[in-house]
């Protein structure tokens, strides 16, 4: 009897603590300090530095791990070497000239609001000047922008969140590979590697990774499975979903070209206490040298599901 008030105070308290640590915090000394300790220090192809974009201003719901992955991604670049980070939040970002200086540009969490899902329509209306016309002209020509600099061979790496920057845009769906649906609570949840041997899921070492997370589902763009797939989680181990699913695998990163440049999503991840693996940080950097054209990896389309 006792055993079995023991093993129950075990996981009451053990689970308290887990649910406690999937709270928000600020990025603090001792963050930083832990998060430099446990990002890799070498790229796994040696090549020149590529100037990176990070675009981390948003006008939707505040992923607060913006910051954090902000500061994770300077990390990486300094320790690396490979990489110049510049954190940029105004829309002239994406001018492009500016785009033209860049190897690469994130989006970190960039989330428009509701129901348009348009970024930069909703980055223009904060200039009370323009009319509904001008907006919609001046958004048109930055998602085009955004486009055309990837299809001439820049590097585009979506975090989380950010693939709904233009989550209504059926050809800026087929660019980043699909569009956000939604998502059930955040829950427990194995990610595996869709094949353990593909160069851009090395730092898993055949094992995925189990942590806390928004299970994403997707749509448009993304039923016509246009990259190539790298860690997916299985739907019947999920709880909340809306409706059952017709594939039970569910496909959270993945490669593909565009043009000749290269897109990398990563569903992965919500929490900042994600980091804590660095097998996450390497799947970092690993993207960022895929999509700035050092890490070559297979990123043809996979075959469509029947």
């Amino acid at each position: 009897m006792k055993k079995t008030i023991y093993t129950l105070l075990f996981f009451l308290f053990t689970g308290s603590i887990f649910a406690q640590s999937m709270k928000d915090f600020p990025v603090s000394e001792e963050w930083l300090d832990k998060i430099e300790s446990l990002a890799p220090s070498d790229t796994r192809v040696e090549a020149s530095v590529k100037k990176i974009m990070v675009f981390s201003q948003h006008t939707g719901f505040y992923h607060w791990i913006i910051p954090h992955n902000n500061e994770m991604l300077k990390i990486l670049a300094r320790k690396t070497g490979a990489f110049e980070i510049t954190i940029a939040r105004d829309i002239d970002s994406f001018d492009a000239k500016n785009l033209k200086q860049y190897d690469a540009v994130i989006l970190n969490n960039s989330n428009p609001s509701g129901p348009d899902r348009d970024l930069f329509a909703d980055l223009l209306k904060q200039n009370s000047s323009l009319n509904e016309n001008k907006i919609a002209e001046l958004s048109a020509k930055y998602e085009n922008n955004l486009m055309d600099y990837v299809a001439k061979g820049g590097g585009l790496m979506i975090m989380h969140g950010a693939i709904t920057v233009q989550n209504n845009s059926e050809k800026f769906s087929a660019m980043v590979g699909g569009s956000f649906d939604y998502h059930p609570k955040q829950q427990e949840m194995h990610l595996k590697e869709v094949d353990p041997d593909h160069a851009m899921v090395q730092a898993f070492s055949g094992n995925g990774f189990t942590h806390v997370d928004e299970p994403y589902f997707f749509k448009n763009a993304y039923f016509d499975y246009n990259f190539r797939p790298l860690l997916y989680i299985e739907a019947d181990k999920l709880e909340g979903k809306r409706a059952e699913v017709s594939n039970n695998t569910i496909y959270v990163a993945w490669i593909k070209k565009h043009g000749k440049g290269r897109v990398f999503y990563s569903s992965p991840s919500h929490n900042a206490q994600s980091m804590d693996n660095p097998e996450l940080l390497q799947f970092f950097l690993d993207g960022m040298q895929y999509v700035v054209g050092d890490l070559s990896a297979d990123d043809s389309p996979m075959e469509k599901p029947e």
